[in-house]
């Protein structure tokens, strides 16, 4: 990086590279992830306030902290109230439940462990930090190098097992990548003790250890208290796999400048001096915060459930947080109609649709009783399909992300809708839903949908482009026995004065905010949250008697 991004100021000299910028994101930002490589690097102007905890596995590893570094009881290490501090109520709930499934893990994979004969580890305070310092800097600009893996660290008494780690909110991570896990082990293996400051380059602390013989890396989920190993490997093995597998990634990571706008914006330090994404000042249709706070991101979903509920909103869409209770049919049915047509259209030449296209012998997420009402919605989509006859040239985008930020709000908004297809210089969104019963005509459309109501005020901030007169929205609904499909014109003035309104109605809460208050109600039952919630229970206990 041979000079800083616009807007940015700091110190390109260290490059700091983390487990997350190693993983295949195929809607990450190449140039965002890159600069997020140079820690040092930073917008003066950018605020960071936090009025409440939105990262789940936070009062977790604190309390942790507590029993492992400095020997507290369990009990008094969950009664320490700044462990908890600007935490959710039902976000201390789900953490105490959270510790307890770690440390019951952990117990339980220790004593097989030494069952087996393999030495006994103990909690390491230090993280453990791969530093690499140059003596001049090199053709990106870098002077030093810092790989790190966020985790919780164990070594043996005589420093030959080292043992990381890798905890998730809910259950083990599915999606971790080799070159992640390789990489994790290779800084288990030659990391050295460090101190983080914000800032400033890893501080080393200590001597130097004893090189390791054997590295594991051992993912665990708090929410289920699931164990899984990933690496269990001597020391050659470690260096091996980092070599073939994270050395390339690496490589590629650094000094990327193709830029792909959508969630990476939210943490970008360089969005002020971006061409990405769309600037849409107001869009959101709220005033300007009273108090600044950190930056977010907003999609339709999102102001749907903060509406629902303010508590279920903060829990499951900021934090993470889920049970395991299986979705009901109609969720399920939707969600495997919408899978196929994606895979259909994201292959699809212009022109063919899916008029002649054979139905599928199976639906993901449902068993083989379950398909026929999907099957059938699936048959009747044949003839309403938008690409059947469109013309050769045309473009068609199956379920992209789409992108604008609202400097107002400072929000970055996103909508990711089901298709989208060109027509003679204008574009077309396309959004399709699974119902088992008519439309209401009851209540406006933009109301009933959303996501309708922001593709409306998106298309007209021109996030989009092309020609207007053109351009348009398409709902299109399937039945098991028909089809019905909506155009709704984003330039009409009454059509945007509504979806404005509807948008607005929805944002002003979710950006004024700071507390997430649950409001119970008739969707208490299927809250993916509800076991934290206290509000939620007796809400539901209450329905029972």
């Amino acid at each position: 990086m041979s000079e800083l991004p616009p807007g940015t100021e700091g110190d390109a000299g260290l490059v700091r590279v983390g487990l997350p910028l190693l993983r295949d994101e195929p809607r990450g930002c190449p140039h965002g992830r890159s600069v997020r490589a140079r820690p040092l690097v930073v917008d003066p102007d950018r605020v960071r306030r936090k009025p409440v905890v939105d990262f789940a596995l936070k009062p977790v590893m604190d309390v942790l902290d507590l029993i492992e570094h400095r020997k507290k009881e369990v009990g008094a290490a969950l009664a320490e109230p700044w462990t908890f501090r600007n935490c959710h109520p039902s976000h201390r709930a789900w953490a105490e439940t959270a510790v307890t499934n770690y440390l019951a893990a952990r117990t339980a994979e220790e004593e097989s462990r030494r069952a087996a004969g393999h030495p006994a580890t103990f909690p390491v305070r230090d993280e453990w930090v791969a530093i690499s310092k140059l003596a001049a800097a090199d053709a990106r600009g870098a002077r030093r190098y810092e790989r790190t893996a966020w985790g919780r660290r164990y070594v043996s008494a005589d420093g030959g097992v080292r043992e990381l780690w890798l905890p998730s909110v809910n259950s083990v991570k599915e999606d971790r990548a080799p070159a992640e896990i390789a990489a994790a082990a290779s800084v288990a293996l030659s990391g050295v003790a460090a101190k983080s400051g914000f800032g400033r380059p890893y501080q080393e602390v200590g001597g130097h250890a004893a090189a390791p013989a054997r590295i594991r890396v051992i993912a665990v989920g708090c929410g289920d208290g699931e164990v899984r190993v990933l690496a269990d490997w001597d020391a050659h093995e470690v260096s091996r796999r980092y070599e073939s597998l994270a050395q390339p990634v690496l490589r590629r990571l650094i000094g990327r400048t193709e830029l792909n706008a959508g969630s990476d914006c939210v943490n970008c330090e360089c969005l002020a001096g971006c061409a990405q994404p769309t600037r849409a000042p107001g869009l959101l249709e709220v005033p300007a915060p009273s108090r600044p706070r950190r930056r977010r991101s907003v999609s339709a979903a999102d102001l749907r459930v903060h509406d629902d509920c303010p508590a279920r909103f903060h829990l499951t869409r900021v934090l993470h947080l889920k049970t395991r209770q299986p979705e009901n049919l109609a969720i399920r049915r939707g969600r495997a109609v919408d899978a196929v047509l994606n895979e259909r259209h994201g292959g699809q030449r212009t022109g063919r649709g899916c008029r002649d296209l054979p139905p599928p012998t199976a639906l993901p997420g449902l068993a083989e009783g379950e398909t026929g009402p999907a099957l059938r919605m699936l048959a009747q989509h044949r003839g309403v399909c938008p690409l059947d006859g469109l013309p050769a040239g045309e473009q068609v985008r199956a379920q992209p992300r789409l992108t604008a930020y609202d400097p107002v709000a400072d929000a970055v908004v996103i909508a990711d809708p089901d298709l989208l297809y060109s027509d003679a210089g204008g574009w077309v969104w396309r959004e399709t839903k699974t119902s088992a019963a008519p439309l209401w005509e009851g209540r406006p459309l933009l109301e009933n949908y959303p996501q309708l109501a922001l593709a409306v005020v998106l298309m007209a901030a021109g996030v989009l482009g092309g020609d207007p007169r053109r351009s348009r929205i398409e709902l299109e609904v399937l039945y098991e026995h028909g089809a019905a499909c909506e155009v709704i014109d984003p330039f009409d003035e009454p059509t945007l004065a509504q979806a404005r309104t509807v948008v607005a109605r929805l944002a002003e809460p979710w950006a004024s905010d700071e507390t997430y208050a649950p409001s119970p109600g008739g969707h208490c039952t299927s809250c993916e949250a509800l076991a934290w919630c206290e509000a939620g229970r007796t809400r539901t206990n209450g329905n029972r008697t």
